[in-house]
């Protein structure tokens, strides 16, 4: 008995070991199963917020460790698909979610993202195909056969496209005149002219006061070469909806196609003065109107009677008074288009542009206290505006108030952004006329090499530098090369041709400098002004010629050159510089 108890004992003791040591095993292999579990949570995880990050690379390098780790997670390879793609690498993307979709296939979002990649590759029909296949199965959304229908339409699938917009039609008529004017194009695309016009036909139908249908049925006709049916569209619109502007407008490009510019013009007015348009729509068609024509001239002389209607139906429309100062500047009549440009910003200060057109009336000389007046008034509505700054420099420039005008434009030059080279270009060479003014020659080239850095093919630019190195009797070389640029960059142009002719006279070729003077002086005709006289007459007399440089002196003294020299230089017959 006791040898039999012993032996028990031993049993159990020996199956008790075994049974722990079992555990033991169990319990380590679990806690190993737990910790790739959580070190995949931490490369998910981690992956999201490195997209988030736009870190595509250490991303997509965290959602293939987690797919190491978890491969049998559909949303990794949805995460990966989208990350492979927005890196162009569309194998792969399409490996990731046709894997996603393996795993899981009934979700849409997959689908979606399948048929994108797809379509990136170039295979619009299979993405078609693919969202038609998630349209037939969700009944009740109707973004899928619309989706559907724009895949098929890339893929040149027009009778497959118009299937799947007809599915988007019956279920919604939320969109239904926009589905039906894409209809109506892939019939055209089918060049199937006749059922294009039945959808058309169709709208009518259910809006018989709409007169944008009309003209779409009328305009549809005329492109593809049916005038007779515009023709009867027109008339039986006109009947129906004589006063509609889309009618009008309609029937003004009928006419236009068919060459009678006289009804052209007659329904293009109509429209464009018809008072059931709002102002915004009426300008708007005006602009186009006169945008049509080949030159300013014409525009001008078409629009203005239209203009002036516009006005008098809306005296208090800023919109319509500033266009009506565009052309009244266009036409030469400045001091009017001032008064409108006023009346405009009185009634919508926020109108910045109007602010601009204003402003940009005010340059000459004589204006320098209504530019510094009214660019004040700007500068406190749009404080940080560059152009309003340098507008007020302009003002204070004109009125020879240089610190002023000094400090004003470099005020513009720091809020003028760096984009816009030109503009910015065009300050620093102002402001090197303003220091030239003022006598501050070192400055005055700086600023203009500034403005050559940014513009080094700037004609403007190049003729004023030049001449004021000219007027300095400095770096003649260096101004005569700029000068001559200027001129290659814009052949005939007045003023630069007095300037490279007073660089000639300065470098003592007087023969020359003569010829490109009276080049300028020919160019201006009666327009030129004293300074030019003067030129002249300076270079005869240093061509021995007294006589024809007073008379070029007087010349100048009657077109109001103000050099103080001029009066000694006529009543002594000599020159002074």
């Amino acid at each position: 008995m006791k040898l039999a108890y012993i032996a028990y004992i031993s049993l159990f003791l020996c199956t008790a070991a075994t049974s722990s040591s079992a555990q033991e095993t169990m319990d380590t292999t679990e806690l190993s199963k737990a910790g790739k579990r959580a070190k995949a949570d931490e490369y998910y995880f981690e992956g999201l917020k490195a997209k988030a990050k736009k870190d595509e690379d250490r991303a997509i390098h965290l959602f293939e460790q987690y797919t190491a780790v978890e491969p049998v997670i559909s949303g990794a390879y949805f995460e990966l698909a989208k990350l492979y793609f927005l890196q162009k690498k569309m194998d792969k993307s399409q490996a990731a979610i046709k894997k996603a979709l393996e795993l899981d296939p009934n979700n849409k979002w997959y689908k979606e993202e399948y048929a994108a990649i797809l379509a990136e590759s170039g295979k619009l029909s299979e993405a078609a195909d693919v969202i038609a296949a998630l349209a037939n199965k969700e009944t009740r959304e109707q973004s899928y056969p619309i989706m559907a229908a724009e895949y098929y339409e890339r893929a040149h699938k027009y009778n497959e496209a118009i299937t799947y917009i007809d599915k988007a039609i019956a279920r919604s008529s939320s969109d239904e005149d926009i589905l039906l004017r894409k209809k109506v194009q892939l019939y055209l695309n089918l060049n199937d002219v006749e059922k294009a016009a039945g959808v058309v036909q169709q709208m009518i139908a259910r809006e018989p006061k709409n007169g944008f249908n009309y003209k779409f049925l009328g305009s549809l006709y005329d492109n593809n070469k049916l005038p007779a049916k515009a023709e009867e569209v027109y008339v039986k619109a006109q009947k129906l909806l004589p006063d509609d502007p889309s009618v009008q407008m309609g029937l003004a490009e009928h006419y236009l196609k068919s060459g009678d510019t006289v009804k052209y013009k007659g329904f293009v007015k109509k429209a464009i003065v018809n008072p059931t348009l709002d102002a915004d729509d009426q300008v708007d068609l005006l602009r186009a109107y006169v945008q049509s024509f080949p030159d300013e001239k014409t525009s001008i002389t078409e629009g203005m009677p239209i203009i002036k209607e516009l006005v008098a139906q809306h005296p208090d429309d800023a919109a319509i008074l500033g266009f009506y100062g565009d052309f009244l500047e266009g036409s030469g009549q400045h001091d009017s288009a001032i008064v409108f440009f006023k009346r405009s910003v009185l009634l919508k200060s926020s109108d910045f542009d109007a602010w601009m057109k204003l402003l940009s009336n005010y340059t000459e000389r004589r204006d320098a206290d209504s530019m510094i007046k009214y660019s004040e008034k700007a500068m406190r509505l749009f404080p940080s505006q560059a152009r309003v700054h340098f507008f007020n420099s302009v003002g204070h420039y004109n009125k020879k108030a240089y610190p002023q005008a000094i400090k004003a434009m470099n005020r513009a030059i720091d809020m003028q952004p760096e984009n816009n080279r030109p503009l910015l270009a065009a300050m620093y060479s102002q402001l090197g006329d303003i220091y030239h003014a003022s006598k501050q020659d070192q400055l005055s080239d700086e600023a203009f090499h500034k403005a050559l850095a940014m513009e080094p093919n700037d004609p403007t630019v190049l003729n004023n530098y030049s001449y004021y190195l000219s007027v300095r009797g400095v770096k003649l070389d260096s101004a005569e090369k700029m000068s001559k640029k200027s001129l290659e960059l814009r052949p005939n142009e007045g003023t630069f041709l007095d300037t490279y002719g007073w660089i000639l006279y300065k470098q003592g070729k007087y023969e020359k400098a003569r010829e490109y003077i009276q080049k300028a002086i020919d160019q201006a005709g009666p327009r030129a002004d004293g300074t030019l006289y003067e030129h002249l007459g300076d270079i005869y007399y240093k061509l021995k010629d007294t006589q024809k440089a007073v008379q070029h002196w007087k010349t100048a003294k009657e077109k109001g050159e103000d050099d103080p020299q001029l009066e000694k230089k006529i009543t002594e017959g000599k020159l002074y510089e």
